[in-house]
């Protein structure tokens, strides 16, 4: 437990700081998601267009501290790399079988 008064409000301060980075993490890690979910969904062009918004918030979660700087540029060749393997990817064609008929 803090006792000095500069200690207790540096424990507010903490609270709040941690709170912020949180949302800040929880808003990457959800545009990283849906990015993931669009490219597997074989949706390129939305996958392609939403690429520049998921960079934007990795960006800015490493410029404001949430992430390293190293871990925001790992994140963002992993992504390129993830759709990259998703578009080469030939579609799979389900093979519809007829029932024969019985005699």
């Amino acid at each position: 437990m803090a006792i000095t008064s500069s200690a207790k409000r540096a424990i507010r301060v903490s609270a709040r700081k941690r709170v912020i980075n949180l949302r800040r993490a929880g808003t990457m890690k959800d545009s990283m998601k849906a990015l993931r979910k669009l490219s597997e969904a074989s949706d390129h062009d939305a996958a392609g267009k939403a690429l520049p918004s998921v960079f934007k918030a990795i960006d800015k979660a490493a410029k404001r501290g949430v992430i390293k700087k190293n871990t925001a540029a790992r994140k963002k060749s992993r992504l390129v790399a993830f759709m990259k393997k998703q578009s080469e990817k030939a579609p799979v064609e389900k093979v519809v079988r007829v029932a024969k008929a019985k005699k």
